[in-house]
């Protein structure tokens, strides 16, 4: 049971739902992170230098009177400490010579950061080398001229163990008259606080859309998986004897719909591939048993003459030269079996030939004494057309005419029968015709014609010494050239064979 329970996880892990859901989810977290860091980044920029842009309109808003009695925090004298400062700020002057006075307001005045002198007078120098028209005194309303305000001097340091963000801002009497330099501080921890708040507020809605993305998305992927839990439940349907099923093709999803399609033609090729198996096993049987039946009616016939031969028959002349004539007629018969068994083996096993280029018609008109020898009473016509090239191998055509002219021969009348043997161009070929006046080939008998050991007419076909191996022959040797054979035949109307051969 805990087996069980261990593959059920592995496979809800394993699930394309799933792994497709956290992934998204995965990729939606890292960007919202990587946002919220990029937040945090520019919004501490924008805090801080808006914070100091306040600082220093507050510094801007004192008037140069202030500066030029400056005492110190004990001091004051009728002075008073600036009462716009908020709480947690603090104040400080330097002056020309470098005098430090504090001003401060702020709940720790010994936490003021002090820099180096030099510092003072290097922002003290950059102001005056400005132009003076765009300097801003204190106490000026202009806005034309507020405008113009430069960018706050400010800085992160540390005193007194904490952070502090840091303006420094020049104060000048009259254009081009420097006064000294005010510096007002404040503590970081309160703006940090605040990023950080920001921060955690987009961390929860981040988290808030993931929570509300999942739910949304866990239906919304379902009803997308539709169509591949479709082809799953489809193809546990196809098992060997149910290859007729096909996925569906137009379910919506370009993807999935070329899978299916994919699937249909290997479920087609498969189809095909069993119906060509179970044809071969087939044709392989019934060979085997026209084979073994060929075979064995030749060697039982010389069996039997022998056996009449041992029982005395050899001391008659006569009985002894009818069985030798009978066991040379089926040895002959056997010879011709076992030859074109050979010779279908051999084109069954390397059905590649050399072919060589060449005029067909040549080949027929040298082969038209042989073929009127064998017509004998028969009458036949050629109709070729001359100069018929293409390629093909002269011995092999030689035995294809042979062998439609024999069969021919074997289904015609002695004296009635008419055979044509014709040739022309055709569809960019070669098409040779053999037509016969016999009785033709019935309906049934015509798509078996070409199939090895097949006699539509077993008794004739026996009378003539066919074994029912010609055709079959025939067809292999025309497939070897890449070319096609059919029969074009109806009962009591005599049959004719077209063989095309490419040009």
């Amino acid at each position: 049971m805990k087996q069980k329970g261990n593959d059920r996880s592995f496979f809800v892990f394993n699930s394309l739902r799933i792994q497709l859901l956290s992934r998204s989810l995965l990729i939606l977290a890292v960007l919202l992170a990587l946002i919220g860091l990029l937040q945090y980044v520019f919004m501490r920029e924008v805090i801080y230098r808006n914070k100091a842009s306040s600082m220093q309109s507050q510094i801007m808003s004192i008037s140069p009177d202030v500066w030029q009695h400056p005492g110190t925090s004990q001091e004051y004298g009728d002075l008073r400490p600036p009462r716009f400062l908020t709480p947690e700020e603090n104040l400080a002057f330097i002056d020309l010579q470098g005098n430090y006075s504090i001003f401060s307001s702020g709940p720790d005045s010994g936490s003021t950061p002090k820099l180096d002198a030099q510092e003072y007078l290097d922002v003290m120098k950059r102001r005056i080398m400005r132009n003076p028209v765009e300097e801003e005194f204190s106490g000026q309303e202009n806005l034309d001229v507020r405008k113009k305000r430069p960018w706050p001097n400010y800085k992160i340091v540390g005193a007194g163990g904490s952070e502090q963000l840091l303006v420094l801002q020049p104060v000048f009497s009259e254009p081009g008259q420097a006064l000294g330099v005010v510096q007002v501080s404040t503590f970081t921890a309160p703006l940090k606080e605040l990023l950080v708040r920001q921060l955690l507020i987009f961390l929860l809605l981040s988290l808030i859309a993931l929570l509300f993305g999942l739910l949304g998305f866990l239906p919304l992927l379902k009803r997308t998986l539709v169509p591949l839990s479709n082809m799953v439940d489809t193809a546990e349907q196809i098992d060997a004897g149910n290859l007729a099923r096909r996925f569906p093709t137009r379910q919506g999803q370009l993807e999935i719909d070329r899978l299916a399609e994919s699937f249909n033609g290997m479920l087609e090729r498969l189809e095909a591939s069993f119906a060509a198996e179970r044809e071969t096993k087939e044709q392989m049987r019934r060979f085997i048993a026209d084979a073994s039946h060929e075979l064995r009616t030749p060697l039982t016939s010389i069996h039997g003459f022998l056996e009449v031969l041992l029982r005395g028959a050899a001391n008659q002349p006569e009985q002894l030269y009818k069985s030798l004539k009978s066991m040379h007629s089926e040895s002959e018969r056997l010879n011709k079996l076992v030859h074109a068994l050979i010779l279908l083996a051999k084109l069954d096993r390397t059905p590649r030939i050399e072919l060589t280029e060449g005029a067909l018609d040549n080949v027929i008109r040298d082969m038209e004494p042989q073929l009127r020898i064998l017509a004998g009473g028969r009458k036949l016509d050629l109709n070729i057309e001359p100069n018929l090239k293409c390629k093909y191998d002269t011995d092999k055509m030689k035995q294809v005419i042979l062998n439609l002219f024999q069969n021919a021969v074997q289904h015609t009348d002695p004296e009635k029968g008419h055979i044509r043997i014709s040739l022309f161009g055709i569809h960019n070929g070669v098409q040779l015709s053999v037509e016969d006046n016999g009785p033709g080939i019935s309906e049934p008998h015509l798509a078996h014609v070409f199939d090895r050991f097949y006699r539509s007419d077993s008794s004739r076909t026996r009378k003539y010494g066919g074994a029912g191996l010609g055709l079959a022959i025939t067809k292999s040797i025309i497939s070897a050239h890449g070319g096609t054979i059919s029969v074009v035949s109806r009962e009591g109307e005599g049959a004719t064979f077209h063989v095309w051969l490419p040009a």
